[in-house]
């Protein structure tokens, strides 16, 4: 499954874009992938691209969800804000000319986005799209360096497979609910858009039953175990969401599930420390060897490479090792891994040890009265 597209790149926006740039530029698009424009076997394909762009759009023209998703992401949505809010309050004020007159009952967002905004003015307009769930997914440095597949066992409620979501025994009748005369919802308008509560005697169904399922109980839906198998592409960092679609709790009356999103914490490492796509390691060096040079043994996230150390080399220096990071999830490449070296002091020495270094002392390599001399005078 893929991970969900940076709402820029899919508008095609730089991040600095301002909002008459973004609103001009999701007009073009939504023009593209109006669902009336498209040959019916591209219907489909044009309608999720159209929700996509539509939800780009939302978040990026709304000064305070484009700031958290700025800082953080889509972790910073997902974790706020439902299906419905996301575009609940954003400005689509001038493509009435898009929404309207299409093949959609009137309105392409009714159509498109009825789950979100209990749309559709028909009587046929009973289901409601299920609640999202989020998992929290923890993962090793080399798990996320080369991508994995883990299984996540699941707690969740399904579409009652006897019922299909109706609630109702098969073959049962069912009589309309008298509060909101079939209809499953009491609504009302806001702008562009109709938005609706499901009805609190009938609880959105619009009808009321007679006789209950007996596997549901009349709910539509029953809770069990699943086992979701979930592709991790190689790159994902703390904070990295990933959306798998119709895995989450099930919609009412077998409307469409709602989604579950994997959010992933990646485990601290024995030795690398993560930073964006490069990766950080001290590694100690012996004073020999910080004075007349050498090479050591590296260890990186998937081997172990010889670093040559030149001589002199100082207490903290830090060495570049291009391509030795992480992959990058959303661009081609590697990072850098960085290695800054700390020079260790031997804490005893024998006889012989003693005697070279004070004889190196002596000549004037290691002479703190020169040092001294030389900064005070």
């Amino acid at each position: 499954m893929a991970v969900k597209r940076d709402y820029y790149e899919v508008l095609g926006v730089s991040r600095d874009a301002q909002v008459d740039e973004i609103k001009k530029t999701y007009r073009k698009l939504a023009v593209k992938y109006h669902p009336d424009k498209v040959p019916d076997e591209q219907k489909k394909a044009s309608e999720e691209k159209f929700k996509e762009i539509s939800e780009a759009y939302a978040v990026l023209s709304d000064t305070k969800k484009r700031s958290q998703y700025d800082q953080f992401g889509h972790a910073g949505i997902d974790g706020a804000y439902s299906s419905e809010d996301i575009f609940r309050g954003a400005d689509f004020s001038g493509f009435e000319d898009l929404f309207r007159g299409s093949g959609f009952g009137g309105n392409v967002f009714e159509g498109i986005f009825g789950d979100f905004f209990g749309g559709g003015s028909g009587r046929g307009q009973r289901t409601s799209r299920g609640v999202d769930l989020e998992y929290a997914m923890g993962l090793t440095l080399e798990e996320s360096y080369s991508g994995t597949e883990k299984t996540v066992e699941l707690y969740h409620t399904v579409t009652c497979r006897k019922c299909g979501g109706s609630g109702s025994e098969p073959g049962s009748d069912t009589k309309a609910c008298p509060q909101c005369n079939g209809t499953g919802r009491l609504g009302y308008n806001r702008g562009l858009f109709s938005f609706s509560q499901p009805c609190g005697q009938c609880g959105g169904a619009g009808k009321v039953i007679t006789n209950p399922c007996k596997k549901c109980g009349g709910r539509g839906k029953v809770k069990e175990s699943s086992k979701i198998s979930v592709k991790i592409p190689a790159g994902v960092n703390t904070g990295t969401s990933i959306r798998v679609r119709e895995k989450g709790e099930a919609g009412e009356l077998g409307g469409p599930s709602g989604d579950l999103y994997i959010v992933i914490k990646l485990e601290p490492h024995a030795l690398l420390t993560r930073r964006n796509d490069d990766l950080y390691l001290e590694a100690p060096i012996s004073f020999t060897t910080a004075a007349l040079g050498g090479e050591i043994e590296v260890p990186t996230i998937n081997s172990k490479v010889r670093m040559k150390v030149p001589s002199g080399t100082q207490p903290d220096k830090v060495f570049r090792l291009p391509g030795k990071g992480m992959p990058s999830l959303h661009h081609r490449g590697r990072g850098d891994q960085f290695v800054k070296v700390t020079v260790r002091v031997p804490v005893k020495l024998n006889s012989q040890q003693r005697k070279l270094l004070e004889e190196y002392e002596q000549a004037g390599g290691g002479n703190n009265k020169n040092i001294f001399k030389k900064m005070f005078g």
